[in-house]
């Protein structure tokens, strides 16, 4: 666990301050606030420290050539388990429909971008079924700090230029980028269009599976994580489910309301929990949202809504989140609503980890997940079965 401290007396940081009361959250870089914080104290947390709920998979290796992935905990060949996902930037408004390729992501990540929609992020580690994934859309810098979570190499076909550009172009960041105004060295080979009557040209753009793995060579990415590469989530073990029996029961779950300013309600979006498979089936714009490539709807283990500070940049209506620090949280698994709150105080390569009110860190059940960012301001059109969420303050 670390520490940091303020380097610069900085009023805008009780401006921006969320989460408990008498607690102030410092927003991440993409508020600006890049170069504010130091390290100051380093605490080892070893594995023999750390206690569960339920039992967890510790070793990622499962044997005979297996290894249980980092994203969703099941047991998958080493091959696939041991190579870095990709990141890709899907649009979500009901003009860019249907998605192509999303049911395969083992991690969906939506957050509200300008013009109060969502826009969607798939972490896809299982690439060999698929040809293209898309249409694929602009990158915001929120999305890119998130994709670093998981040592994802991002891609994305446009950009928001005064709040990306210079991430992107840096060393921080492995992004294979379409050609635009703003990136330097762009990977065009990755890219192609495919033709849909009556679309827009935005939403024609395409990430083609063997092309991209040519743009990655041509790159010199590494395909493998990071030697201190940290998992995002802990997994219930193998045969095992974390059943949260004494949390409510949450069956439709909404991450916004109609009329919310803060993007679900402009997709009218939610997720009913079906007891019969244990998933969640996720509803927008008044029907199932389902993949293109074969019609099956979309299902996920886990869904979290994670809440985080967000400001408008702009007079293009820019919007900026705070996706480290910490701040309130829900993950919803096997029909229950676990509340608590998420901490990332480790710097980008660090990823948010998610705890109960007493500190427990929450524990996923393997399967998909699906990562709401609720904007904090808006967060009072949350609903459970109808009810609104409160926090105790």
């Amino acid at each position: 666990m670390r520490r940091w401290k303020i380097l610069t007396a900085f009023s805008l940081v009780s401006m921006l301050a969320i989460g408990c009361a008498g607690k102030e959250e410092i927003p991440d870089a993409g508020l600006d606030m890049a170069g504010i914080l130091e390290e100051t104290e380093t605490t080892k947390d070893t594995e023999e420290k750390q206690e569960y709920l339920y039992p967890v998979n510790k070793e990622h290796d499962a044997g005979e050539g297996q290894v249980h992935s980092y994203l969703t905990g099941q047991k998958v060949d080493a091959s696939v388990g041991n190579r870095r996902p990709i990141a890709v930037m899907i649009p979500n408004n009901k003009a860019a429909l249907p998605q192509y390729g999303l049911s395969k992501a083992s991690v969906i990540y939506e957050a509200c971008v300008e013009g109060r929609i969502t826009r969607l992020m798939g972490i896809f580690e299982e690439l060999d079924g698929l040809d293209h994934i898309g249409p694929v859309r602009s990158s915001r810098d929120y999305y890119v700090y998130t994709a670093l979570e998981y040592d994802a190499i991002y891609c994305h076909w446009g950009l928001a230029v005064p709040y990306v550009a210079d991430l992107l172009n840096s060393d921080r960041v492995d992004n294979i980028s379409q050609a635009n105004k703003g990136i330097e060295k762009p990977t065009s080979i990755a890219f192609e269009r495919i033709k849909r009557p009556g679309y827009a040209t935005e939403y024609t753009g395409y990430l083609f599976i063997d092309k991209l793995k040519k743009g990655i060579e041509q790159r010199g990415y590494s395909l493998k994580y990071r030697e201190d590469f940290t998992p995002k989530f802990t997994f219930a073990a193998d045969g095992e489910q974390a059943d949260y029996q004494n949390k409510p029961d949450a069956i439709r779950i909404c991450p916004g309301e109609k009329g919310d300013k803060g993007g679900y309600g402009g997709v009218q979006a939610y997720f009913v929990y079906d007891a019969s498979d244990g998933l969640y089936y996720r509803y927008q714009y008044g029907a199932k949202q389902t993949d293109e490539m074969d019609g099956s709807p979309l299902t996920v283990k886990n869904v979290v809504f994670q809440y985080c500070h967000g400001e408008v940049r702009d007079s293009h209506d820019y919007l900026a989140f705070g996706v480290h620090g910490e701040g309130n949280c829900i993950v919803f698994t096997n029909g229950k609503m676990i509340k608590g709150r998420w901490s990332r105080w480790g710097g980008d390569d660090s990823p948010a980890k998610y705890y109960d009110e007493y500190g427990h860190e929450i524990i996923f059940n393997q399967g998909k997940t699906w990562i709401c960012n609720i904007w904090q301001e808006y967060g009072d059109s949350v609903s459970v079965d109808g009810r609104p969420v409160v926090f105790e303050k």
